[in-house]
């Protein structure tokens, strides 16, 4: 590598990340379900939200601790990262359900009050850093707003990827439809455009979060509301499994930045 480049602390964006990224939101969803609905939900009343709050907890914590260790770590590591971001769907997963569900804002509201703090976290981070792009990650502060960055648009999806389905009316396979149609869309852009690539990864990366949503309700709620109805529990390893291999047997690199 050249002298006057320098390693991010985040993993160079290809196919294979986008593919890790879609399968960690979808066991987010799902993992998340595990804990609050099927786990909790079995001890708590559901219509109260202490399934969901305490689960928001658990990920919570999990996701700070997670985070700490990517910022104290000195370069790039794939494993730290994807827990950090699996912490990230988990969290964002039963957050936006207490948000949306037990504190009655609904889907719509969630979505925009979301939407509202992911383009607010990314002017702030552009205003005190001067740039959002992925290859800029590599100082305690940038590592900061780009987990903040992550942790509002992992809640953001969830919320989004209910509303398109529910109340849109849209079901799992519509939204699926939907949100990968629009990453399709995002991708050509990429390739055959002058768009700002970082305005166009961030719009993927908060694209792939509602479609891994609607992906793991897809799974796993019941089929009368046109789910396939398999075990949370079962649909969280299969995709743990995934991730897993693809860390170990696939090589990963960190993202090359400009000195």
């Amino acid at each position: 590598m050249k002298a006057d480049r320098v390693l991010a602390k985040v993993p160079e964006v290809t196919l294979l990340f986008w593919l890790v990224k879609i399968a960690a939101t979808t066991l987010g969803e799902t993992g998340g379900d595990a804990v609050t609905m099927s786990w909790l939900g079995e001890t708590t009343p559901a219509a109260s939200g202490i399934g969901y709050l305490i689960g928001t907890g658990i990920f919570g914590v999990l996701f700070a601790a997670a985070v700490w260790v990517q910022i104290r770590a000195p370069r790039f590591h794939p494993a730290p990262y994807w827990f950090a971001i699996i912490a990230s769907t988990t969290v964002g997963t039963t957050l936006a359900d207490y948000v949306t569900r037990s504190l009655g804002i609904g889907y719509a509201g969630g979505s925009g009050l979301l939407l509202a703090m992911v383009l607010g976290v990314l002017w702030w981070w552009r205003r005190t850093l001067g740039s959002v792009s992925v290859g800029s990650v590599g100082s305690p502060a940038s590592e900061a707003f780009y987990w903040l960055t992550i942790m509002c648009s992992q809640t953001l999806g969830t919320a989004l990827g209910d509303w398109v389905a529910d109340t849109a009316g849209l079901g799992y396979t519509g939204a699926m439809a939907i949100f990968g149609g629009a990453l399709a869309v995002v991708a050509a852009l990429y390739f055959r455009s002058r768009l700002s690539h970082t305005l166009l990864f961030w719009a993927a990366f908060i694209l792939t979060r509602p479609l891994g949503a609607v992906v793991g309700d897809f799974l796993d709620k019941p089929v009368a509301s046109g789910g396939l109805e398999l075990s949370r529990y079962a649909a969280t390893a299969a995709l743990l499994v995934f991730i897993v291999g693809c860390i170990v047997f696939l090589p990963q690199r960190a993202a090359a930045r400009a000195h």
